[in-house]
């Protein structure tokens, strides 16, 4: 079996610099860091995200999630949260792998291996730490490998990726992934109010509207929300659309006014407040900064 050295030694001969690494995965991206980082807010998708070597913090609303070294942090809904590197030095950066899953490919194959119910007393959550094993551990050490096979790579890599979901089913995550796999299930209809929410998020929303489709009463919906998202449905969609803003001005050029309307605001100086409390700086500066860096 092969160790977590093994997996720091590709990812740093692939990871050379800082920076952020797209492989020919399209799912599979690696991280290094020499320092540590501010904090900055994210989208995280429905993955596992492993820290290789170094230290990262993420918070999701009220919980706080640290993890280091040999540790999986997976993440089974979109979530917007905040997250930055803790541990890293020039001696020893940080690196960080991420590698992306299709929600209903876990559900498909959770229904293949007819996997038991979860445990009533194991409550679900969209994010979770738990130790990488060493099965996980050895078959993204064979998947990072297989990018310098490049003949074998389309094929080979959905076995692989296919071999990581079903060690993830059936380990340490399993019981919380199989909460999220459940039809019908609370977990389910909130993790399917926020895939409709990612989807409109620029449209106006009402909370009791969301909670019929989802056939609970609003104060119910609401609990179950912020269980599984961290926050309310209207801080959700909050940061949804000023995180689309962000993605606006900075890569498309629009200026803020015109980014607050695209994700749904109707007054830009309430858009302008609700951006500069998430990002720390009024959008003409928190972008001009994003640029320089």
């Amino acid at each position: 079996m092969e160790n977590d050295n093994d997996l720091a030694k590709i990812v740093m001969s692939i990871a050379q610099n800082d920076g952020d690494y797209q492989t020919a995965i399209p799912e599979l991206s690696l991280y290094r860091r020499s320092m540590t980082t501010e904090p900055m807010p994210y989208i995280y998708e429905f993955g596992l995200a492993v820290t290789i070597q170094g230290g990262k913090q993420v918070t999701l609303g009220d919980k706080v999630f640290n993890y280091g070294s040999g540790q999986i942090l997976l993440t089974t809904a979109d979530l917007p949260v905040v997250s930055y590197v803790t541990r890293a030095s020039v001696d020893t950066p940080y690196l960080g792998l991420l590698l992306l899953m299709k929600a209903q490919f876990i559900v498909q194959l959770a229904t293949e291996m007819a996997l038991p119910p979860p445990s009533k007393i194991d409550i679900y959550q969209a994010m979770s730490i738990e130790a990488l094993d060493g099965g996980i551990n050895d078959a993204l050490i064979r998947l990072l490998r297989l990018l310098d096979e490049p003949d074998l790579l389309a094929h080979v890599a959905p076995l692989i990726q296919k071999e990581i979901a079903m060690r993830l089913l059936t380990g340490a995550h399993g019981s919380k992934l199989r909460h999220f796999v459940t039809h019908e299930s609370p977990s389910q209809k909130i993790i399917q109010a926020i895939s409709w929410l990612k989807l409109n998020f620029s449209n106006d929303i009402r909370v009791d509207d969301l909670a019929d489709n989802a056939y609970m009463s609003p104060s119910t919906f609401r609990q179950h929300f912020r269980a599984v998202a961290g926050m309310s449905p209207v801080q959700y969609q909050k940061q949804l659309r000023l995180q689309e803003a962000r993605q606006l001005m900075l890569n498309r050029n629009f200026n803020a006014g015109s980014a607050a309307i695209s994700v749904g605001y109707e007054s830009v100086s309430q858009f302008s407040r609700e951006y500069s409390r998430l990002f720390g700086a009024p959008p003409l500066r928190d972008i001009r900064q994003l640029k320089q860096t």
